[in-house]
């Protein structure tokens, strides 16, 4: 199989390092010099991605920031041809996959929206990893009237990943679901690490602290540009979290025992349903 990599960070990288491993040729277009340099010494990636040797290719992982994404299909989308299959990795759907299906009708490739559900707190192609997505769900938005052919095509394009599920969604749902179980949960870290008892809290802290401030070591950039492409989800998400603090603020400032109690049972309650 020939793949094309757009960007070398952690997801780019790690799906380098994965079709390299399992003998694919893999080609790259990265805007850093040191990190295109350490692929190719590395053997991830075999030549850059032209718009020469673009058309060759059986699939094309598009991993950069979403505008970026629909620069370089609008740069790229007349060198495509319909032989490969052209997949987002953007953490939103709906402005990418947008702009990305209309360019596929415009010049004739088929484009699907994607999002591996997996990573680390830390980016760049040195913390990538071969094995970043066994076992993890990847997200697929298809094109209107997919097919099950196309699907199947999907699935073993990437298999050399070693996804756990992959899961076909809309990209409204799709943005909907992940400004909850994404973008919350870092905008909550971020905002957690604020209080001044995080100054001192070594000797005091341990497996609840570590937990809810992983993800708060991010890159600014990147998830500045998903949160406000995502806005009104997780602003509602934001919302709604804010609500259900006051309720414990509220319990705890009259001293109602017997609400607090009501209060964590439910949540209680909730998680165990949640995890079956």
């Amino acid at each position: 199989m020939k793949v094309g990599i757009v960007g070398l960070g952690l997801i780019g990288g790690s799906f380098a390092r994965a079709y390299s491993a399992t003998g694919h040729e893999v080609y790259a277009r990265e805007t850093n010099p040191a990190a295109m340099e350490m692929a190719l010494a590395e053997q991830a990636v075999m030549a850059p991605l032209t718009k020469e040797n673009a058309g060759e290719c059986d699939v094309i992982l598009v991993c950069v920031y979403p505008q970026a994404a629909v620069d370089f299909l609008a740069d790229f989308g007349p060198a495509f041809g319909a032989h490969p299959l052209v997949i987002d990795c953007c953490g939103v759907k709906r402005n990418v996959t947008e702009a990305g299906m209309a360019l596929g009708k415009k010049f004739g490739f088929t484009f699907l929206g994607g999002h591996p559900m997996a990573g680390t707190q830390f980016s760049g192609f040195e913390n990538s990893r071969w094995n970043m997505f066994h076992g993890a769900p990847m997200v697929i938005v298809p094109p209107e009237g997919a097919d099950e052919n196309l699907l199947k095509r999907v699935k073993w394009v990437l298999s050399p990943a070693v996804f756990g599920t992959i899961t076909i969604t809309t990209a409204e749902e799709h943005d909907r679901i992940i400004a909850f179980t994404s973008q919350l949960a870092h905008v909550v870290s971020n905002a957690y690490v604020k209080s001044p008892a995080a100054q001192v809290h070594k000797g005091f802290s341990a497996g609840s602290y570590k937990d809810l401030t992983r993800v708060a070591w991010l890159n600014p950039e990147m998830w500045a540009e998903l949160f406000l492409d995502n806005r009104e989800n997780l602003i509602q998400e934001i919302d709604t979290l804010i609500d259900n603090l006051r309720q414990y603020r509220d319990d705890l400032a009259v001293e109602d025992r017997e609400g607090l109690i009501r209060l964590l049972q439910a949540g209680k309650e909730r998680k165990e349903e949640l995890d079956g």
